[in-house]
């Protein structure tokens, strides 16, 4: 079997959860290429920052700023896992649903369903592990850039 039947037997809930790793990696890419510019982000901090204020709320403030679209990386390594158990339900009902109405004489008669419901399950956790590795990442990353941020500006100033 090859790709793209592997896809098409899934179902439904194979592709909304390939629309949701489209969108996933578009963020996880742009990250990848802006977040390690940690020079070019400590000037742009040190830039909004208004000495006349409590800079270390103000370095935070900044640093939520890069935060922006990793909730959507998280949300996609949660949610991903939980799409494959529904289209796990849904696979295992069809096949009770051929059974009761053809009986059990022929085994292939929910093979169809038992496919759809691992399908959607490997697609589901395929989807979810690089998402919430990327997220952990991210997240690790902006943290070590925010201690740099008090430290140097922070550190300078006193």
């Amino acid at each position: 079997m090859n790709i793209l039947e592997f896809i098409d037997r899934g179902g439904i809930i194979v592709y909304i959860l390939i629309f949701l790793n489209i969108i996933g990696f578009s963020i996880i890419i742009y990250k990848f290429l802006t977040l390690p510019q940690v020079k070019k982000i400590l000037q742009n901090i040190t830039m909004n920052l208004d000495v006349n204020k409590d800079l270390e709320s103000q370095i935070e403030y900044e640093i939520k700023k890069l935060e922006s679209g990793l909730v959507i990386i998280k949300n996609i390594a949660i949610i991903s896992p939980l799409l494959g158990l529904l289209g796990t339900v849904v696979g295992i009902y069809s096949s009770f649903e051929a059974i009761s109405q053809k009986g059990l004489g022929d085994p292939t008669i929910f093979s169809g369903g038992i496919a759809v419901a691992l399908i959607t399950t490997i697609a589901g956790i395929i989807v979810s592990i690089p998402h919430q590795i990327a997220y952990n990442h991210f997240i690790s990353f902006i943290d070590k850039i925010e201690l740099r941020a008090k430290k140097e500006i922070i550190g300078n100033i006193k």
